[in-house]
């Protein structure tokens, strides 16, 4: 573990509110802490979803998974100038990913389903296995499999499986990385990012914190030793737990 924690790569966009406790941590420690998202999730064109021969009237429901998808869905339904009917069924993966699509539709009009645990996995299965007679749309990022995939298909759930957006990684050096005393990650994405970018990086001293249960595993699957996994017995938010890491890790080398 370095002596003190002096540089931090937060690997997410700079907040815009100036009252972040990330711009606090930095005032109280004189800690440097450095954004940059280590990917990046843009919408395919209209054009670019025609080849895939996906015809989503076709399907009686889609399956949202975030709210960049949601973003890129409803765009595509705009530009290729589809109509949604008023029955068509709408499947998110938490409660906060199905109140953000009042910014696309009048949800109260809608039916719009999500699992009573937000982003877990099986129990947004469980859901749609319920509705067995659906046929789902269930659109993704280039390249990102979706983890349920599998299971709708063992379970001869009809669905299809469609690119809405494409993943682009951030490229960076391995000189710019190991500037840093720390790595938070926020995504899988950002883990691979990483390796995309150094296929050789070594971990060593260098600390790494996570948040959610799909980053840790893919930091698990790298091989690379977790120091911060958020949520943990003490802590549910990076901020939280990083003041904490960084102020007792501060006193410790007073």
């Amino acid at each position: 573990m370095p002596q003190k924690i002096k540089t931090i790569l937060v690997s997410q966009p700079k907040p815009t509110n100036t009252k972040s406790p990330y711009f606090q941590l930095m005032e109280e420690t004189g800690v440097e802490i450095d954004f940059k998202p280590l990917f990046s999730i843009t919408p395919v064109s209209a054009r670019e979803f025609r080849d895939q021969k996906i015809e989503i009237l076709e399907h009686t429901g889609v399956v949202l998974n975030s709210k960049t998808v949601a973003d890129h869905f409803f765009k595509l339904v705009k530009e290729l100038r589809i109509e949604l009917p008023e029955d068509y069924k709408y499947f998110c993966n938490s409660e906060f990913v199905a109140t953000y699509l009042q910014k696309h539709i009048t949800v109260r009009k809608r039916k719009v389903f999500f699992p009573e645990k937000n982003g877990n996995v099986g129990d947004l299965l469980s859901l749609l296995l319920k509705y067995d007679k659906e046929h789902f749309f269930v659109p993704g990022i280039d390249g990102v499999k979706e983890r349920y995939s599998e299971e709708l298909a063992a379970n001869n759930i009809v669905h299809t499986l469609g690119v809405v957006s494409k993943l682009e990684y951030t490229p960076v050096t391995k000189e710019e990385i190991e500037g840093y005393d720390m790595l938070i990650f926020f995504s899988p994405n950002g883990v691979q990012s990483l390796f995309h970018s150094i296929p050789e990086y070594e971990q060593g001293d260098q600390l790494i914190g996570c948040l959610g249960e799909g980053t840790l595993k893919s930091l698990k699957e790298a091989k690379l030793r977790v120091d911060m996994p958020v949520p943990n017995k003490d802590f549910t938010s990076i901020n939280a737990a990083l003041d904490h890491l960084v102020k007792s890790t501060k006193k410790k080398h007073a």
